[in-house]
């Protein structure tokens, strides 16, 4: 019995065997007849729509790789695709031709491409930008050494951009040049500002109002609180003789709130300067301004004249703090 049943078992293996053998041949067979009618490639998509077909991913995105790199190299940072390619692998007829080209040119308008340069900035002002962080470090390292009584306020700032235009490098010498003329003139401008700055801290001041300049120059004829057999009172300002003519300057930036015809003050300017302080301007031969005029310490607002209540050209100068005259000469001329 267990004889038979082996014989039965190597029977159907054999047949197994065997009708396993037709069926590879005919599967190679059918193999043989579609790879000789079609052909393994894949098909190239952007965002689901298709561009084409290629044969080799690797050696094709080795050459898009490289010939977008050809065409950008100073300054590139990173290149990346805004959209990646999908592939699929297809069968197609052998009659297909793949167009590898015109899918690289339509990928590479996908590309994205990141410059990156350097900024040398003087306070965080930009003066120049050059290609290197070693170019950049070397102009700033060149002028702190050559400005080494200075404090130079020179940092480098690393820009990022997709736009080349926006890429304006200069060559290291240009740039180390210019970058030195620029801080030179900074530094002189910073000093002039400064100085500026010390003047007018040491301008008088009354009532936070800085009198900033003198109305004219001249001789002191006639001084505050005197008496006077033309006046029925003390005198309530300062006279400064001068010639006919001469421009009167206002001391202080403010708003003409009178400009006329007063009485014994003559052709009277006045100026309102804020924080209750005014200044008046008499005995004028001519106004240059107008009521509600912004003027600027220094403007010329009118000129020496003898009209009104006055014994020959001169400007009369008044102050009033409040509404109350005080004496010009404890903020300006030095009371001399």
């Amino acid at each position: 019995m267990k004889f038979i049943l082996k014989n039965k078992l190597k029977y159907y293996t054999k047949e197994v065997i065997k009708y396993f053998n037709i069926a590879i041949i005919a599967f190679g067979f059918i193999i043989a007849i579609v790879l000789i009618k079609y052909r393994p490639v894949y098909k190239v998509s952007i965002s689901g729509e298709e561009i084409g077909y290629i044969e080799n991913i690797q050696a094709f995105e080795e050459n898009l790789k490289n010939e977008i790199i050809s065409g950008e190299t100073k300054n590139v940072d990173s290149i990346n695709l805004s959209e990646e390619p999908e592939y699929e692998l297809k069968l197609v007829n052998r009659t297909l031709e793949t167009n590898e080209s015109q899918i690289a040119t339509e990928i590479e308008d996908e590309v994205v491409v990141t410059y990156k340069y350097y900024d040398v900035a003087y306070k965080n002002e930009t003066i120049q930008s050059v290609d290197t962080i070693e170019e950049a470090e070397e102009i700033v390292n060149e002028i702190k050494e050559n400005n080494s009584e200075q404090d130079v306020d020179l940092t480098i700032i690393e820009k990022y951009t997709e736009n080349e235009e926006e890429v304006q490098t200069s060559e290291l010498e240009v740039a180390k040049t210019e970058t030195q003329t620029i801080v030179a003139e900074r530094i002189v401008e910073e000093q002039k500002q400064k100085e500026e700055e010390e003047r007018i801290n040491s301008l008088p001041d009354i009532n936070g109002i800085k009198l900033a300049v003198t109305p004219i120059e001249g001789t002191i004829t006639s001084r505050y609180g005197v008496s006077s057999r033309i006046r029925k009172s003390t005198h309530t300002g300062l006279d400064i003789a001068a010639t006919s003519g001469t421009p009167i300057k206002v001391v202080a930036a403010g708003t003409v709130i009178a400009a006329s015809y007063d009485g014994s003050y003559g052709k009277l300017v006045k100026v309102d300067h804020g924080n209750g302080v005014e200044t008046w301007y008499a005995h004028t031969s001519k106004m240059y301004v107008k009521v509600g005029e912004q003027v600027e310490a220094g403007d010329v607002i009118a000129a020496v004249g003898s009209t009104g209540n006055s014994t020959g050209p001169h400007l009369h100068l008044e102050i009033r703090v409040n509404g109350e005259h005080v004496n010009p000469q404890n903020y300006l001329y030095n009371n001399n």
